[in-house]
Parts: C-alpha cells; structure tokens; sequence
C-alpha cells in the first residue's frame, strides 16, 4: 500500500496521539478503536490487515502493549515511504506516533501520581479510582470489538464468538497465563477451525 503524506498529515498525525495520549485511561489499547477510526477508515493510511497485525503482534510479544502504537507508526511510515525510503520512513512514522501517545499521559500521569500520593487519604481520590474501573472495561470491549468485526461477520460466526467467551471466562476464573490462550487460538485459527 502506497500513500502519499505532506508535512501537514505528519503533523495531524502527531497531534492525534498527543490527544489519544490524554484519552487513555487503562492503557493505549483502549484508544484503538478510535485510531481504526482515524487511520483506517478516514485517512485510509492504514489497511484493515495492517491495523490488526500491528495490534496482534505487539500483543503476543514480550514488553508494554503501547508497542502496537510503534507497529502502526512503522507501518504509516511504510506505507508513506515507498522504495528505497521505507525504513528511514517507518522509524519516522514509530517516532511520531510514540512520542505522541507517551509523552502527554507521562507528563499528566507523573504529575497525578504525585498529588494522588500526597492526598490518598481523600475521600474524592478514593472515588477517583473506584469510578475509573467501569470506563477501563468499556473502553477495552469496545476495542475487543473492532478487532473482532473487522475481520468476520459477528452474526454468522459464531465458532469465533463461542472461543472469545470462552477465553474470556478462561482469563476471568484461572490463572493461566493470556499468551497460552493466544496461542491456542492462533493454533485453531491456523487449523480453520476459526
């Protein structure tokens, strides 16, 4: 995929993360659904495959999650540079895209954390904390479902909805381990069974 992206793109770019970055709450995946919105569907940057491989890979690898930003950053800067310039582009685009998302949430979070810490004891901070969980929930279905919708038809396939019930039930009531579950089912995936 070859995309053509001026200095403003690269600037929009930036400034749509640097607003994603304050809208994180419970971690950057929680935002993807509005950069599927952003890349995919509105400045078709990125493809539908592109966008979940970069998600996919950045889950089943070791370290932080925000490195799917990084994968989709690279891949814009891919796309973007074509030839001989793709991966001059494609650290650019991991560039952009990563200090966008970080560097806003570290300030806000470092400066947060310090003022929760001194007044912990508040009632309105105790609060704080306990209405967040709700919103982290929601905000992680809903990326959970663009991942899902964009690749089957959710009314027709139900073998796919029957193993993320049952991953999710998995995850909820054992301790086994989200990776041996990916795997499993990257295995019933490679099988056609999904």
């Amino acid at each position: 995929m070859n995309i053509v992206m001026s200095h403003a793109d690269w600037w929009a770019l930036f400034g749509h993360y640097l607003a994603l970055s304050l809208l994180g709450v419970g971690g950057a995946i929680t935002t993807a659904p509005d950069m599927h919105r952003y890349l995919v569907q509105q400045q078709h940057w990125l493809s539908d495959p592109q966008f979940n491989a970069s998600i996919a890979i950045a889950q089943a690898a070791p370290g932080p999650n925000v490195l799917f930003i990084a994968l989709l950053g690279w891949n814009i800067g891919l796309n973007a540079g074509g030839g001989a310039g793709a991966w001059p582009m494609g650290l650019f685009g991991m560039l952009v895209t990563m200090t966008g998302i970080m560097l806003p949430s570290s300030v806000l979070t470092f400066m947060a954390t310090r003022w929760g810490h001194r007044n912990r004891d508040r009632r309105d901070v105790r609060a704080f904390k306990q209405g967040m969980a709700p919103i982290v929930i929601a905000l992680l279905i809903a990326t959970g479902w663009i991942l899902a919708t964009t690749h089957n038809n959710p009314a027709t396939d139900w073998k796919l909805w029957l193993l993320t019930a049952v991953t999710t039930v998995i995850v909820w009531r054992s301790k086994i381990h989200l990776l041996w579950l990916l795997g499993a089912g990257a295995l019933l995936g490679a099988l056609g069974w999904v």
